[in-house]
């Protein structure tokens, strides 16, 4: 098959961040599929934009071999206004790319969202080369900007849900990442559980497998000053939604342990964290910028368990951490401060603990409790490991998700 993969935060090579789709490719491709990738020339993470000074089009062939067209998006500054640019800039010239760029003849559109407005790109491009797309729900929106306190304006939230409707509509097939986003679809946007499928985040072993038999944790420890610390490791996003204040609150509270929080990532909020962790005093917490996933995974790997947050809203119960299944490959046990399906996730599987979100407190109370039990954070790294193994194999769901998408190429 040939498809086109609309997805404004695909990764470059070798950086950070959340990558879902370079995996999924990657299997596909080497499944004997071409992929083509429309593609933002920024990154939610931050604006890592210095290779496209002055261009508007980049085309190149990943490690992959997969091919990878950037198309032109504003930089994001943290205000709302900014992200919105940042998202109308790269649907439209999304479209111009698929116009005058990505012309062969495809089987298939894939839409990954959010931001929700890549669907203009997706709905366009569809009608123009008369083909079926697929549209993918990461995170529902507008929901979401509502909960964080992004999107206020009455008439822009009545025009994004209205525009959410539409693009429900005209999809051939939507997938979404869990199983409440499919629950929202059905009972409160009136979409056929028909129309539905669930292709949810995964763990991809491919890395840590490859680490398993080879690497030295305790040299790596000693390399990196972690020796006869208790680390537990943060990856990912550093931005409003993360709220990641919570974990600083909980290590002014740890102060007299052996914990050491590790924060591996970057986003809006980095330099303030980074700020408050200096005003604070907070010795036990440390900042790594982002690094491609095999070194990432390294340093999961040396760390004793890992930890996932979020914001504390109604929306987020309805996700599944994309770290989370980094550490279940990985055997790390996970500190959960998110609710709702995750939760029931992590204690599923026996795989973490439960932390109340935005309450340091608990956060501090659990963690000392797998000091004093360490054997805990083994047993469970090894059920979610296992867990991960069984029900949310990148290989297989991969797969899965491809015999889906054949279908709908068909017709």
């Amino acid at each position: 098959m040939r498809i086109l993969l609309i997805h404004q935060f695909f990764l470059e090579d070798n950086a950070g961040g959340g990558a879902r789709w370079n995996e999924m490719s990657r299997i596909w491709t080497e499944s004997g599929h071409e992929i083509t990738v429309l593609a933002g020339m920024t990154h939610y993470m931050d604006n890592r934009s210095s290779r496209y000074v002055g261009k508007y089009f980049h085309e190149e062939v990943n490690k992959d071999k997969i091919r990878v067209i950037r198309c032109f998006s504003g930089k994001v500054n943290g205000c709302f206004m900014s992200r919105l640019w940042s998202y109308f800039s790269f649907a439209f010239s999304g479209i111009i790319a698929g116009l005058f760029y990505a012309t062969d003849r495809y089987d298939v559109i894939i839409v990954s969202s959010p931001p929700l407005f890549i669907g203009i790109a997706g709905i366009f491009l569809s009608w123009w080369k008369n083909i079926p797309f697929v549209f993918e729900v990461r995170d529902l929106w507008p929901e979401s900007a509502i909960d964080m306190g992004l999107l206020k304006n009455k008439q822009l939230i009545r025009l994004s849900y209205r525009f959410e409707s539409l693009i429900y509509k005209r999809a051939s097939l939507i997938n979404v990442l869990t199983p409440a986003f499919r629950a929202v679809l059905v009972e409160q946007k009136a979409i056929s559980p028909d129309k539905i499928i669930f292709i949810p985040n995964a763990s991809d072993f491919t890395i840590s497998e490859n680490l398993f038999s080879g690497f030295d944790s305790r040299s790596f420890r000693k390399l990196h000053d972690l020796e006869g610390k208790f680390v537990i490791i943060y990856v990912g996003a550093h931005g409003i939604a993360n709220h990641l204040i919570q974990i600083l609150d909980t290590a002014g509270l740890l102060r007299d342990t052996r914990v050491l929080f590790l924060f591996i990532g970057d986003g809006a909020e980095k330099g303030m964290l980074k700020k408050e962790t200096v005003r604070r005093k907070l010795e036990n917490v440390r900042f790594i910028d982002s690094m491609p996933k095999t070194e990432v995974f390294k340093f999961i790997l040396a760390s004793d368990m890992g930890t996932s947050v979020l914001k504390k809203t109604d929306t987020f119960k309805t996700i599944y951490s994309n770290k989370t299944f980094d550490y279940f490959s990985c055997k790390k046990a996970v500190l959960l401060a998110i609710d709702g399906i995750s939760r029931v996730l992590i204690e599923k599987a026996d795989a973490g603990i439960f932390v109340e979100p935005e309450n340091p407190a608990d956060f501090a109370k659990k963690i000392r409790f797998y000091l004093n039990n360490p054997e805990w954070t083994i047993k469970q790294g090894e059920n979610g490991y296992l867990y991960a193994k069984n029900h949310f194999d990148r290989e297989v769901l991969a797969i899965k998700y491809l015999n889906y998408i054949r279908e709908i190429g068909k017709h």
